[in-house]
């Protein structure tokens, strides 16, 4: 058998000046004999979550039938388009093991991944490590950066944290060790550098100096990409061009913000790179997780909505009151309406992330086709800071792993126990985390 095809390596990178940038899959990477390699290789499976504070209106968000006839609820309505590729899983728990009292929120977002509580301990962190980075463990062997762990508020602004509790219960999902939180990044700006090359500077001022200065990173490697688009099938230069707009476009509005930020908002208040609307920093945010998935630096990447305790308003939709005081609304169904709304808003968002992942082409699929997603807040009715039959959607198609359409009920089940069989499908295999009791069931697998 004579094999004419000539592949370019998978971790092939556009080496520029001062810029390194890694590509996405292109046809040309996939082996010789490509049409059986295509119908035989297993396709890489990323994973992800978006974390919501707070709790949620459960009787606005939880679906009330089961299996595939379930109704998507008002709260849930902006996922219609993505029905068949997500499940909306019901039943689990997340009770706090007995130690210190109070922490609701330290311990929702802290329990959220980690699957264990806050400590008894007044003088040092300790809680467990986290799924996310369980999984980053053994992915990032294989990636550039073993995770990425985002936030849309900072740390230093999101207002208060819980009482008795170090703020970075409540301001991460992440767990690197048992005594180390992973702090979070929200400003895009330093994300992009992180992917496609740092100044050597975190001074927001020597940055944004180089910023007015530099080339961008496709102008640092224009050279390197005349010379491979010219090798390539038409296929593979299509997707570059895709690939390469998106980047400028990412470059351009974080450039814009910049701008707009240092002219109109005090620099110390909004950092450079962030842009003044709440809704156009998400939009930046998922895009620079599509990125990084596209061209596979990594593989895990964990994004808070909102901290627990946060205080954003949204004026955008007609709710000006602070986010966490609303949520203890008392049954005042003025204030349940408005908790609701923004519930929805939240899910809106999530929705346009889906679009842009099912819109990015990823080997014979899309990345929403080979991406495990959770979506969910670590606490449920947020009056009561329940933490029973908290929110859960799974979302994508888990490289062919998830089968969506459903609402999964599971009775009095821990949420570790998702964990473990989410790992699982990720091809990390724990005995047990946290307060695990064993596997769920095979109903949300393609097994």
């Amino acid at each position: 058998m004579f094999i004419a095809k000539k592949a370019i390596p998978r971790r092939t990178v556009l080496r520029g000046i001062g810029a390194t940038l890694a590509l996405p899959l292109l046809d040309s990477m996939v082996p010789a004999l490509s049409a059986l390699a295509r119908t035989s290789a297993r396709p890489v499976n990323r994973f992800g979550v978006v974390y919501v504070p707070n709790g949620m209106i459960m009787k606005n968000y939880l679906p009330v039938l089961e299996g595939a006839a379930y109704e998507l609820t008002p709260t849930l309505s902006a996922l219609a388009p993505f029905r068949e590729q997500m499940l909306v899983v019901s039943g689990l728990e997340c009770i706090p093991t007995p130690g210190r009292p109070g922490g609701a929120h330290a311990k929702a977002s802290t329990r959220f991944l980690t699957d264990v509580s806050p400590p008894t301990s007044e003088t040092w962190l300790d809680a467990g490590v986290s799924m996310d980075q369980i999984v980053a463990q053994e992915t990032g062997k294989r990636t550039q950066l073993a995770s990425l762990e985002l936030a849309i508020e900072s740390g230093e602004t999101a207002g208060a944290c819980d009482t008795g509790f170090a703020c970075p219960y409540t301001n991460t999902i992440s767990w690197k060790s048992q005594n180390t939180p992973l702090p979070t990044q929200n400003n895009p700006r330093i994300i992009f550098e992180r992917l496609f090359g740092d100044s050597g500077s975190t001074d927001p001022k020597v940055r944004l100096a180089r910023i007015r200065q530099q080339r961008s990173v496709l102008d640092s490697v224009r050279q390197e990409i005349a010379r491979m688009q010219g090798a390539l099938p038409r296929t593979d230069r299509v997707k570059l061009t895709e690939y390469f707009d998106a980047i400028r476009d990412v470059e351009q509005r974080i450039q814009i913000a910049e701008e707009q930020s240092d002219e109109q908002l005090p620099l110390v208040d909004h950092p450079a790179g962030i842009p003044a609307s709440w809704e156009d920093h998400v939009m930046l945010m998922f895009d620079l997780q599509v990125l990084a998935y596209r061209c596979d630096l990594t593989r895990v990447i964990t994004l808070m909505l909102g901290h627990e305790h946060s205080g954003m308003t949204y004026p955008q939709i007609g709710v000006p009151d602070a986010h966490h005081p609303i949520t203890h609304h008392q049954q005042e169904p003025e204030k349940v309406a408005k908790v609701a709304r923004i519930n929805a808003y939240h899910v809106k968002m999530f929705a346009a992330y889906l679009e842009k992942l099912r819109a990015a082409a990823d080997g014979d699929g899309t990345l929403l086709d080979h991406i495990t997603l959770m979506y969910g807040a670590g606490m449920a009715d947020s009056n009561s800071h329940s933490p029973i039959d908290i929110p859960m959607i799974l979302a994508g198609g888990g490289a062919g792993n998830l089968k969506g359409g459903r609402h999964i009920r599971f009775k009095s089940t821990p949420l570790a126990n998702l964990h473990l069989t989410l790992m699982d499908q990720l091809g990390v295999h724990w005995d047990r985390i946290g307060d695990s009791t064993g596997r769920i069931d095979g109903r949300i697998l393609s097994l």
